[in-house]
């Protein structure tokens, strides 16, 4: 089973509503939001990916699905979603 990992620039609004739509794709099998993985990241600031300035917040969400055409419904989606709530998405599994 493909697993997609999104990192999103949003609010927390916009992550809730996200994950949300994620849920109700037919031939999902788990949606998570997993905690920040900054905590491995080196102490300068040159890989921190901040988005201080910007005043949103990042969220990782990882999702579980049956199949690749299930996995590039849930990156269309998603892609969708956030250009409608105007937030940014970029997948970072290895897909």
């Amino acid at each position: 089973m493909p697993t997609i990992r999104i990192r999103m620039t949003g609010t927390r609004d916009d992550a809730d509503t996200l994950l949300t739509i994620l849920h109700g794709i037919d031939g999902i099998e788990h949606v998570e939001e997993i905690d920040d993985p900054s905590q491995s990241m080196r102490e300068d600031s040159s890989s921190s990916e901040l988005v201080d300035d910007n005043s949103a917040d990042l969220f990782f969400i990882e999702v579980t699905a049956r199949d690749t055409l299930h996995a590039d419904a849930v990156r269309a989606v998603a892609e969708v979603e956030a250009s409608v709530l105007g937030a940014l998405v970029e997948f970072t599994d290895d897909a």
